[in-house]
């Protein structure tokens, strides 16, 4: 598949980008099959230089431009259908299956017939009397001696 896309050139720190048709394999500042303009980000307002007929007709052939190329070609006003909506796909995962707890159902609780029991009479109960106290004797104080 053919792409349009940034190309890095600049300086550390001081990036600037080459818009350029290249194969989708190949590495972001490897080889590449034309250049169709410039984008300076660091101009104000940022600057972009394109060939507008190469870029509707290497589109036409079928490349595709990447996101933040489409972006630029969009905002210079080469593009001007609406932009197609792009999935965003999560990877699937395979997980071996975990050994999860066995949870059993509850057992359907059978209900128990309710029995009424019929009051029983009492026996009757023994109160005892009260004892009696027997009676305390209190000792007088013995007298002391005089000395």
């Amino acid at each position: 598949m053919i792409r349009i896309r940034l190309r890095r050139t600049g300086k550390k720190h001081r990036p600037s980008y080459r818009l350029v048709v290249a194969d989708k394999p190949s590495k972001r500042d490897g080889a590449f099959l034309e250049t169709l303009g410039s984008y300076d980000p660091h101009a104000d307002p940022p600057l972009v230089t394109l060939d507008a007929e190469r870029v509707k007709s290497w589109i036409g052939k079928g490349a595709q431009p990447s996101e933040a190329a489409e972006k630029i070609l969009r905002r210079a006003g080469v593009i001007t259908t609406p932009a197609p909506v792009r999935k965003v796909v999560a990877p699937v995962v395979a997980k071996a299956p975990a050994a999860a707890p066995v949870v059993a159902a509850p057992a359907p609780v059978a209900k128990a017939p309710v029995v009424v029991a019929e009051p029983v009479a009492e026996a009757p109960v023994a109160v005892a009397e009260p004892v009696a106290e027997a009676p305390v004797a209190v000792a007088e104080p013995a007298a002391e001696a005089v000395a």
